[in-house]
C-alpha cells in the first residue's frame, strides 16, 4: 500500500509551487508515495477522505492561517505535519514587513505547529537560524527544483549580431519587471532586443512605462517555456526578493546565462558558478550597467562558456532533489 501525501496548497498564483508540487508527484517517488493536493480550507474534509501519512502545508505562514495550523496539530493524529516555506526570506522582510517582532512572532508560532519545517534555499535557513524563527532541529533545506528535461535537451544558441534577452514570470513587485524596464530607459545606446513573457497585476503599468522603449517586446502568456528560452542569449531575474526562483533553474537548464538580482535563494544559484552577474537589487542603474556590458564587452566564446556551466551545475538537480524528498518522507515516517 502506498503512503498518502497531502499537499495544502490554497493560492492558485503560485504557478512555481504547483509546478514543482506535479512534477514531484509524476516522478518515479509515486511508486512509493500517493501524492494529493487540496486547499486548506477543505482540510478536514481532506484528512477524513484521505487518512494521510504526511500533510505538506504550501500556504505562507500568517496570523490569518495561524488558528488552522493550530487545529491541523491537533487533528493530524499520527500523521506528520511539515511546513514548506516557499514564501519568506531577509530580502522579503526588509522590503515588506513593518513589524518585525510581530511578524517573527507569528512565524515561531507556526513553525512550532510543525514537525518539520521544510526550507526551499540556504538562504532562507540562515536567514531563520539568524533571528531564531525555527528550532534548529526541525529544519531541513531541500532547494527548489523540477523535471527539467526539455530545458536540457535545448541546442546551444549561437550568438546573432544583436543580443536577444528574456524575463518572464509574474508582474508584480517582488519580480521587479519595473526595476528591469527603468534601466533600459538609461541606456537607448545601447542596441539589443529584450523578449518579456508573463502576466498579472502590474502589467498595465508595465505597458506603460514600455512606451517608446523600441528594444522591448511583450509576448504574453507563455505556456512553452522551452521555446520561449529558445531564442534568447541571456535571461534577466531582476527579482525584489527571491526565497528561490524558478527562472534561474531553467534558464540554467537551457545553458543560457543570467543576469540575477543578488538576494536569498538567486545568490546560492550562481554562487560559484561562471555562469553571469550578481547585481545590486532594486537598482536600475547597475542593472543597466550590466546589461550594456553584456551587448559590447561579452563575446560569443564567452557567452558559450558561461551557458555550458550553467547547465553543468543543474544537470542533475532534478534527480537530486527527488533523492532529498525521498529521504525527508522516509525519515519522518520512521520516526
Amino acid at each position: 500500500m502506498k503512503l498518502k501525501i497531502l499537499n495544502l496548497l490554497s493560492d492558485e498564483r503560485m504557478g512555481g509551487v504547483k509546478t514543482s508540487l506535479n512534477s514531484l508527484a509524476n516522478s518515479h517517488l509515486q511508486e512509493k508515495f500517493e501524492f494529493a493536493i487540496a486547499p486548506f480550507n477543505r482540510v478536514k474534509a481532506s484528512i477524513k477522505n484521505l487518512k494521510p501519512d504526511i500533510i505538506i502545508v504550501h500556504d505562507a505562514c500568517s496570523w490569518r492561517i495561524l488558528p488552522n495550523l493550530l487545529m491541523l496539530k491537533l487533528l493530524k493524529g499520527k500523521a506528520k505535519l511539515i511546513i514548506q516555506d516557499h514564501h519568506y526570506s531577509e530580502a522579503f522582510e526588509r522590503l515588506k514587513v513593518p513589524n518585525l517582532q510581530r511578524f517573527r512572532l507569528m512565524l515561531r508560532l507556526s513553525h512550532w505547529c510543525c514537525d518539520r519545517l521544510l526550507l526551499v534555499s540556504f538562504a532562507q535557513s540562515e536567514w531563520m537560524a539568524k533571528y531564531q524563527l525555527v528550532r534548529r532541529k526541525k529544519v531541513t533545506v531541500i532547494q527548489q527544483s523540477l523535471n527539467c528535461d526539455r530545458f536540457l535537451s535545448l541546442r546551444p544558441k549561437a550568438r546573432g549580431n544583436l543580443p536577444v534577452f528574456a524575463a518572464y514570470g509574474r508582474f508584480n513587485e517582488q519580480k521587479g519587471f519595473d526595476i528591469l524596464l527603468q534601466a533600459i530607459q538609461l541606456i537607448p545606446h545601447v542596441n539589443f532586443r529584450l523578449l518579456i513573457a508573463g502576466y498579472g497585476e502590474d502589467e498595465t503599468s508595465l505597458q506603460q512605462l514600455a512606451q517608446g522603449l523600441a528594444q522591448i517586446q511583450f509576448v504574453g502568456k507563455v505556456d512553452d517555456v522551452p521555446a520561449f528560452l529558445e531564442q534568447s542569449d541571456v535571461v534577466i531575474i531582476p527579482s525584489r526578493w527571491e526565497p528561490w526562483g524558478n527562472v534561474c533553474l531553467e534558464a540554467k537548464a537551457a545553458h543560457k546565462p543570467v543576469i540575477v538580482s543578488a538576494v536569498d535563494g538567486l545568490i546560492e544559484q550562481v554562487r560559484g558558478i561562471g555562469c553571469g552577474i550578481c547585481v545590486l537589487p532594486n537598482d536600475p542603474q547597475i542593472l543597466a550597467q550590466a546589461i550594456a556590458q553584456f551587448c559590447q564587452e561579452v563575446n560569443a566564446e564567452s557567452l558559450s562558456s558561461w551557458g555550458k556551466e550553467a547547465r553543468e551545475s543543474v544537470r542533475n538537480a532534478w534527480e537530486e532533489h527527488l533523492n532529498a524528498w525521498e529521504d525527508l518522507l522516509c525519515q519522518l515516517l520512521a520516526k
